[in-house]
């Protein structure tokens, strides 16, 4: 059986990373080791960095709603609270846009929420 070599396997991978490495300043985007490392860490940071994403938008969706629960004379978890005893399900992102572009529905679901405290 004749034997095969790995440079074809070899350099398809090298391409891939080099590839990936596009943009990169210096020996980072040309030669094979130090653009795997610079690689590697680029994604894990960008995995990482989608997940801070999730979490900043869920903090300034809180903010907002706080903001306006508040100018309607409840704080936000009282407000969540009361919602939650209510039986409204809606979700932070869309009570955030109500807050910001239909003030009189949000003033209304505030109403309900005080409504339904204990």
């Amino acid at each position: 059986m004749a034997r095969i070599k790995g440079a074809l396997n070899a350099r398809k991978k090298h391409k891939k990373v080099l590839k990936m490495a596009k943009g990169f300043r210096g020996a980072r985007s040309r030669q094979y080791r130090i653009a795997k490392q610079s690689v590697m860490r680029a994604m894990a940071n960008s995995f990482r960095g989608r997940k801070q994403l999730k979490r900043e938008y869920r903090s300034l969706w809180i903010s907002r709603i706080n903001a306006a629960a508040r100018l309607n004379g409840i704080s936000y978890s009282r407000m969540m609270n009361g919602l939650k005893n209510a039986g409204i399900d809606i979700n932070r992102k869309i009570l955030a846009d109500l807050a910001i572009t239909d003030e009189k529905a949000f003033a209304k679901l505030a109403e309900t929420a005080k409504a339904n405290l204990k």
